[in-house]
């Protein structure tokens, strides 16, 4: 049983540049625990305190965690999770 991870490309060093891993099913949060077994400092970089980190977007078949049941949504097998950072930035123009 096995749930597909998609890795953003600055987490990749940490995943010996794979884009996608496995991990096991259970919840959000148990799933990057399993992660950082495999992948030592992935967590830290995803969650802190259990929680995953603010400007860290979790996609579970396409549905932002946020509107589901955040670190506790379950994961299943055959699932696949998208890891996003949040990106901001841009510049301000005036429109004429």
């Amino acid at each position: 049983m096995t749930v597909k991870v998609r890795i953003p490309t600055p987490l990749q060093r940490l995943t010996q540049g794979q884009e996608e891993v496995e991990g096991v099913p259970g919840t959000v949060i148990s799933l990057v625990k399993d992660l950082d077994k495999k992948f030592p400092g992935i967590e830290e970089r995803i969650s802190e305190n259990g929680k995953i980190r603010r400007f860290v977007n979790i996609y579970l078949n396409d549905e932002d965690i946020r509107f589901l049941n955040a670190e506790e949504t379950a994961v299943k097998d055959g699932d696949e999770v998208s890891i996003v950072p949040a990106i901001a930035g841009g510049s301000c123009q005036e429109v004429l």
